[in-house]
Parts: C-alpha cells; sequence; structure tokens
C-alpha cells in the first residue's frame, strides 16, 4: 500500500512539473483546504473553514499581486480519502499549498504528495509530535499532544493528585499524551496505575469509565479529539465519578470552547492544559472571538479556529516575503522557506515557527472551567512560555 501511494504522489508530481510553465503564467494563488466536513470531527472542519474565511475577509483576497482562492474538500477524517483529494488538488486545481488536516493519519497520508510535488503542507489542526517528520514540506500552525499533556503532569502532583488513570483515543495524539504525561508525572513522584485506548471509530467511554470508578484513583487524565469532549462530560457525571472524589483533567481537548457551554455546569472546576481558550485575556483575542462570532452567528472559536486563523496567516506572510511566488519548485521551495521562522502575535499569544523542526512553538496555559456572564469558559490561571515539542527535544 506504502509503495503504492508513492507511485502515485510521484505520477502526481510529474504532472505537476510538466503543468509548471502553465502555472506561471496562472496569477491565482490556491489553497486546497481538506478538512472533516462531515462525520464524528465535523466541528473541527467547521471551525477551520470558519476561520479561514474570516481571515481572508479582513486581509483580502489579494496577496502581493496574486488572487487567493480558497478550495475547500471534505475528507470525512478517512486518510485514504485524504490522499486522493490532495493529489487531485494537486494534479486538477493546481493548488499552491495544502492545508487543514483533521487528523494525523489524514496529514501522513498526504505527506508524500507534498514531498513529491514539493507542495507546502500547512497542518492546522492534527497533533501527532512526529507529523512534521512525515514531509520536509510539512509546516504546523496547531499543537502536539505532548506540548499540551507536560504542563497539566506537572501541576497534578502538587495539586493532591498522585495516581491517575489515564484515558486516551487510540491512536497517534492519544498515545503521545498518554507516553508524555505518563513520564512526566512519574518524574514528579505520581503514578499512572493503569493506562487505558478507546477506539476512534464510534467509541463508546461507558466499559472504560466503570473501570476507572471502581479503581478511584485521585484522578482521571482524558485525551479525545475534537468534537468527542462531551460524551466523555457527560458519561463521567453520570457515572457519579465526580461525587466519588475522582478529579477530572485533561488536554483542552475535552472542554472544547466549541461545546463547553452545552456540558453543564458539571463541568465547573474541571482543569485542563492547553494552548488555546477563548477567555484569552489579550486584546488580539478579544478582537478575535468578536470578529468569529459577528462572522459565524455567535459560534465562539476554539483551538481548532486559532490553528485555522494563523495557518492563513503564516500562508499569506510568506506569499508577501516572496513577491507573490509559490506553487511547484523552484517557487514551492521559495514559499515554505518564507514559512519558516515566523514570530508573530497569535490570538493565542506570541507564536514562532521553528525554522528547523517547521514546528510552532507558544505558550501553554493551565485553565479552569468557570462561569462568566453566564456562560462557561476555560480561565486561565498559569502559563509556561515558549513551550517548544517536547516530542522533539529528545
Amino acid at each position: 500500500m506504502q509503495k503504492r501511494s508513492f507511485l502515485h504522489a510521484a505520477l502526481a508530481a510529474g504532472v505537476v512539473f510538466a503543468g509548471s510553465a502553465a502555472m506561471a503564467q496562472d496569477s491565482t494563488f490556491r489553497i486546497g483546504l481538506i478538512l472533516p466536513m462531515t462525520g464524528q470531527q465535523a466541528s473541527t472542519g467547521r471551525q477551520i473553514e470558519a476561520a479561514a474565511k474570516l481571515y481572508m475577509a479582513q486581509n483580502g483576497d489579494t496577496v502581493a499581486g496574486r488572487k487567493v482562492q480558497l478550495i475547500v474538500k471534505d475528507d470525512t477524517s478517512l486518510p485514504d480519502v485524504t490522499r486522493r483529494l490532495a493529489q487531485e488538488l494537486v494534479v486538477n486545481d493546481k493548488v499552491n499549498v495544502l492545508a487543514g488536516f483533521g487528523i494525523t493519519p489524514s496529514a501522513t497520508a498526504t505527506a508524500p504528495i507534498a514531498t513529491q510535488s514539493k507542495t507546502p503542507e500547512v497542518v492546522m489542526a492534527a497533533a501527532t509530535s512526529s507529523i512534521t517528520e512525515a514531509s520536509p514540506y510539512i509546516v504546523r500552525t496547531s499543537f502536539t499532544l505532548p506540548q499540551v499533556s507536560v504542563a497539566l503532569a506537572d501541576w497534578a502532583p502538587k495539586n493532591g493528585i498522585k495516581t491517575v488513570v489515564t484515558l486516551v483515543s487510540d491512536y497517534g495524539p492519544g498515545i503521545d499524551a498518554e507516553k508524555y504525561f505518563k513520564e512526566r508525572l512519574q518524574f514528579n513522584g505520581g503514578q499512572v496505575t493503569e493506562a487505558l485506548r478507546v477506539p476512534l471509530r464510534n467509541p463508546d467511554f461507558a466499559p472504560f469509565l466503570q473501570k476507572v470508578r471502581d479503581a478511584r484513583p485521585d484522578a482521571l487524565f482524558v485525551f479525545v479529539p475534537s468534537g468527542a469532549g462531551a460524551a466523555v462530560m457527560k458519561q463521567f457525571l453520570e457515572r457519579g465519578m465526580d461525587k466519588a472524589g475522582i478529579r477530572l483533567i485533561a488536554t483542552g481537548d475535552v472542554t472544547d470552547d466549541d461545546q463547553l457551554n452545552d456540558m453543564g455546569d458539571g463541568a465547573l472546576g474541571v482543569v485542563t492544559s492547553h494552548h488555546y481558550s477563548a477567555a484569552h485575556p489579550s486584546a488580539a483575542n478579544r478582537k478575535f472571538v468578536e470578529a468569529f462570532g459577528k462572522a459565524n452567528k455567535g459560534m465562539r472559536p476554539n483551538f481548532m479556529a486559532v490553528g485555522g486563523y494563523d495557518g492563513m496567516r503564516v500562508i499569506y506572510e510568506a506569499l508577501k516575503k516572496t513577491g507573490g511566488k509559490g506553487g511547484a519548485n523552484p517557487s514551492g521551495d521559495a514559499l515554505l522557506a518564507a514559512m519558516k521562522g515566523q514570530i508573530f502575535e497569535s490570538p493565542r499569544g506570541p507564536v514562532f515557527i521553528d525554522a528547523q523542526t517547521r514546528d510552532i512553538v507558544q505558550n501553554v496555559y493551565l485553565r479552569k472551567v468557570e462561569k462568566k456572564d453566564g456562560e462557561l469558559y476555560n480561565v486561565e490561571f498559569d502559563v509556561i512560555k515558549d513551550v517548544k515539542d517536547p516530542g522533539k527535544t529528545k
């Protein structure tokens, strides 16, 4: 299968190179945005598409003399579909950038196509540490699970949590979250008594949560992808696990801003670590949240939205820096080089695209769910600044 995908990618590249002269005459700069618009991760697609369109509305659709066109495709979070769509976008639509990627398998399925065609791939959502190593053309504007898991493992033992059961979705980011949380917790004198993994597709959390209730650890640490947090919270409360003295701690995917208000007051007090909250107290974020809500019928942006918004900024600024060059080699390389090393103020705080790893360096915040003006928010109470991906520091 892998050999076949590389052959497909090579074929795609050949067509791209053959058409490079024609592309040079084409003033349209095309961004192929591949997202899960339907299925389990649909909220990810909805948030990123809305953020990308907001960025274009605010910054215009012409950059360095190039008309920018956004081509949105729904991959339903199936890697085979992602690969096919990426190939079609590169060969038929002649996109200059591939972007989006709701889950890790989709991002890695596209990596050979990005490499062979020399098309920058901007990962706006997927969060396994190793993604940027899958292709030298991948740049990430989202986050990694090791980045946000380690902070919580530092906080927990200082706050009366010594024994923890981990519960993660059984794929790349979940395995990263489990590994890095466990290593750091043990380093800090805590103990992971059991590590539970739930299937990614059609998950049923009930039997796993019952197991945790019977084990009675000090806390349950959870990672599930964006969109699945509400189900975990609901079943955690239904089983009375909070009343049994088991604390819920998690990465910010669980108390997702897109779903938080629907979780009800049972979510109050839940501590999470993440890189973005709609309640982040900066002028840039207040402006972003207000504009996002106005453009999307009051919808609140979540961490996926900020990954999409910043991803568009990285593309726009790179296109400006290259004077409008971007597409197949050599301009694809020029565009990639211009993405590396960008430093800017995001709605999440200061960020930096590491030129060596092509990964994002950013602040990670400890947050607690609180009620403000009658709504639930992840309110930040501590910050760890300029966090690199721990998965790349070994």
